[in-house]
């Protein structure tokens, strides 16, 4: 088969599956045929295939689940005009209890409240784990054994990330002349849990439908959350509070 041939046929699955597709999920598509494609070819009829839309309004992306074409991100705000629904807003505590996850996981609950100086809402909890954002990968071993919470293949995949290394320096995503201290100086250094694919949420995992969501991570106060807004009003104030936009 031919490469032209080849990045068509990667190009109308990756349209018709509707979830990304790995380089495995690709040879699949030819288990029994006479000429089965090398894994070389593949990922030259891939390169091929993000080259031919290039300035066009579709893109081809690697995530943490495979690849995908996917809208370019300044097409957005008409996009989202086709959707009656307004996508879900997010509140200031909720992205603050995600980025703790996200930097420090694994993390038991009681150790994001020690960070942020109030307590975390169960809806914020059931929210992200609804949202398949964080999962609960083990327990501390300590009286009551805790929830360690964890980030997802969802949380890559919806954040445009192929795997945890590539989120940005909190440097990058906050004002460190307005934050008093350090944001985690209060928490100890945890590793990333290990496990299988399935478990880290590593460049191999499948899974995870949903669109992506704008540019790579930035946690910053885009709605608000009537329990988290009466959580945060009781305390007078929380660690990202100054933090600029």
């Amino acid at each position: 088969m031919s490469i032209e041939k080849l990045k068509h046929v990667i190009e109308a699955a990756l349209l018709a599956a509707g979830r990304p597709l790995r380089v495995e999920d690709i040879l699949a598509l030819f288990e029994g045929d006479a000429g089965v494609p090398e894994r070389k070819a593949v990922r030259e009829a891939l390169a091929g295939v993000s080259q031919d839309w290039e300035g066009r309004a579709l893109e081809l992306v690697e995530v943490s689940s495979g690849f995908r074409l996917q809208v370019r991100e300044e097409f957005s705000l008409w996009m989202g005009r086709l959707w009656a629904e307004r996508p879900p807003r997010y509140s200031r505590a909720l992205m603050e209890t995600l980025a703790l996850i996200a930097y420090r996981q694994p993390i038991t609950r009681g150790e994001i409240e020690d960070v942020r100086g109030v307590s975390v809402s169960s809806n914020i909890i059931r929210t992200l784990l609804e949202r398949e954002w964080i999962r609960v990968v083990g327990h501390r071993e300590v009286p009551g054994r805790p929830a360690l919470f964890g980030t997802t293949a969802a949380f890559l995949n919806d954040f445009n990330l192929k795997a945890l290394d590539e989120l940005p320096p909190l440097a990058e995503i906050r004002d460190l002349d307005s934050i008093p201290g350090d944001l985690f100086s209060e928490a100890p250094a945890l590793r990333v849990v290990s496990g299988t694919a399935e478990d880290t949420g590593t460049a191999e995992d499948a899974g995870a439908d949903d669109a992506p969501r704008g540019d790579a991570v930035a946690f910053e106060e885009i709605g608000g959350d009537a329990d988290d807004d009466e959580n945060l009003a009781e305390t007078g104030k929380s660690e990202f509070e100054t933090a600029a936009d």
